[in-house]
C-alpha cells in the first residue's frame, strides 16, 4: 500500500509540477517578448501619462494595448490592486521538490546511488544532492552581486555562470547515478531561478512600490538587479527543461562522458532561446531575425546525435547476431536472467511499480514492459545496479520478438 500511495503522490505532484511550470515559463516568455517589443509611444496622451513603452497586439479576435511605466503613472496614483507574478515560480519549485523527494530521496539507494560511479551511502547521497541545490544558488548569487555591477559585468557574469554549470555537471556525473545527475543539475538551475524571484525580484519590486507610494524616488538598483535576474531566468528555461527530460533517455546519461553530453544539451537550449529573445528586438528595429544562434544550437544537437550514434558492427559481430537471432530464446534462459537481474525489485517480496516477475504469469503479463525498459529504453535495471550484460539484453529482445513464450 505504501508503494501504491507513493505512486499516486508521484502522479499528482508530476501533474501539478507540469501545470505550474507551464504557467511560470509562459509568463516569463511573455514578459521577455513584451519588454523586447516595446516602442516609444507615438501620441501625446500616453507620453503625458508617463508611458515609456507600448505594444499593440492582436489575439483571440481582439486588440491589446500594453503600456509600460518605468515609474508610477503621472495621471493617477499607483493602483492598490497590482498583479504580482511570483506564485507560478514558488508553486513550480515546491511541486518539483516534492516530486524529487518522493521519487529520488525516498529511494536514494536505487535512484541516487550507482556504486559503479561512486560508492557511498544513501544518506550521504541525499545530503549531497540537497547541498547541490543550496551551494549552486549561493555561488551564483555571489557572482552576480560581486561582478554584475561592473562595466562589462553581464559578460563576466555569463562566463562565470557557464563555468559554474559546467563544473556542477561534471561533479554531479562523478557522484550520482547518471539519471539522477542530469535531473539534479536541472533542479539546481530551477532552484536558482526560483531563488532569484524569492530573494531579489519580488522584494526589489515591493521596495520600489513602497517608495513610489511614499512619494520617494525609487532606488534604481532594484530595477537593475531585478532585470538582470529576470534575464538570467529566461535563459535558464530551456537548459532546465532539457536537463529534466533528458534523464528519461538512457543512451544520453549512460556513457563515460555523460557530463559533456549534458553541458552540450543545455548550451544548445540557451543558444536557441537567445535567438528567440533577440528576434523580438530585431522585429521592433526592423532588422533581420538573428537565427544564427539557433542554427549553432541545432548544429550542437546534430553533432551530439552523430557522436552518440552506435558504432557500426563488424562483419563478425553481424554474423554472430544473425546466428543468435536464428536460435530462439527459451523461457528457461530468460527466466534465469530475470531471476538474477530483476527479481530483487520485481518479485514477491518487493513489487516496484506493481510489477511482479517471479513466475511465468507475471513475466508474460509484463513482457512488453520488460522489453521496452530493458532493450529499447535501456532504463532497467535502474543504473544497471545488477550488471545486466549486453548478451542478456539481446536474449530478452529475441524472446519478446519471438512472441514471449512462457514454456
Amino acid at each position: 500500500m505504501d508503494a501504491y500511495l507513493l505512486d499516486w503522490a508521484n502522479l499528482l505532484l508530476r501533474w501539478a509540477h507540469i501545470v505550474t511550470a507551464i504557467a511560470w515559463i509562459g509568463s516569463s516568455f511573455y514578459f521577455v517578448l513584451l519588454d523586447n517589443s516595446l516602442t516609444p509611444p507615438e501620441h501625446e496622451d500616453p507620453k503625458k501619462k508617463g508611458v515609456d513603452g507600448e505594444m499593440w497586439a492582436v489575439h483571440g479576435g481582439g486588440f491589446y494595448h500594453a503600456n509600460k511605466y518605468m515609474v508610477a503613472p503621472r495621471w493617477r496614483p499607483l493602483p492598490e490592486n497590482l498583479h504580482w507574478s511570483y506564485w507560478e515560480s514558488y508553486s513550480t519549485w515546491l511541486t518539483g521538490f516534492g516530486l524529487f523527494t518522493v521519487l529520488y530521496l525516498f529511494n536514494a539507494g536505487s535512484f541516487l546511488v550507482d556504486k559503479s560511479v561512486f560508492d557511498w551511502s544513501a544518506q550521504a547521497a541525499i545530503a549531497a544532492s540537497l547541498g547541490f541545490l543550496v551551494v549552486c544558488w549561493v555561488v551564483y548569487d555571489l557572482i552576480c552581486r560581486t561582478l554584475g555591477q561592473r562595466e562589462g559585468g553581464d559578460l563576466v557574469v555569463g562566463l562565470c555562470v557557464f563555468a559554474l554549470v559546467v563544473f556542477a555537471s561534471w561533479l554531479a556525473c562523478r557522484l550520482f547515478a547518471g539519471r539522477a545527475a542530469f535531473l539534479l543539475v536541472g533542479a539546481m538551475l530551477a532552484t536558482t531561478m526560483s531563488a532569484n524571484v524569492f530573494f531579489w525580484i519580488i522584494p526589489g519590486q515591493r521596495k520600489v512600490v513602497a517608495q513610489l507610494r511614499a512619494g520617494q524616488t525609487p532606488d534604481p538598483i532594484h530595477g537593475r538587479r531585478g532585470k538582470q535576474r529576470s534575464v538570467h531566468n529566461t535563459y535558464f528555461t530551456l537548459p532546465v527543461l532539457i536537463a529534466m527530460i533528458s534523464n528519461h533517455y538512457g543512451w544520453l546519461y549512460q556513457g563515460e562522458h555523460n557530463w559533456i553530453v549534458l553541458v552540450l544539451l543545455m548550451l544548445a537550449g540557451a543558444l536557441i532561446r537567445h535567438s528567440f529573445v533577440a528576434r523580438h528586438k530585431a522585429h521592433v528595429l526592423g532588422r533581420r531575425t538573428p537565427w544564427e544562434h539557433a542554427v549553432v544550437g541545432t548544429l550542437v544537437l546534430a553533432g551530439l546525435a552523430f557522436w552518440l550514434a552506435p558504432a557500426p558492427k563488424s562483419a563478425e559481430e553481424i554474423a554472430a547476431a544473425q546466428a543468435a537471432a536464428a536460435r530462439p530464446a527459451s523461457y528457461a534462459e530468460v527466466r534465469a536472467v530475470v531471476d538474477q537481474r530483476c527479481i530483487m525489485c520485481h518479485g514477491t517480496a518487493l513489487k516496484e511499480k506493481g510489477v511482479d516477475l517471479h513466475d511465468a504469469a507475471g513475466l508474460g503479463k509484463n513482457a512488453q514492459m520488460v522489453y521496452q525498459q530493458v532493450t529499447v529504453l535501456r532504463l532497467m535495471p535502474l543504473s544497471n545496479a545488477t550488471q545486466m550484460t549486453e548478451p542478456e539484453r539481446a536474449l530478452i529482445k529475441r524472446w519478446f520478438e519471438a512472441g514471449a513464450p512462457l514454456q
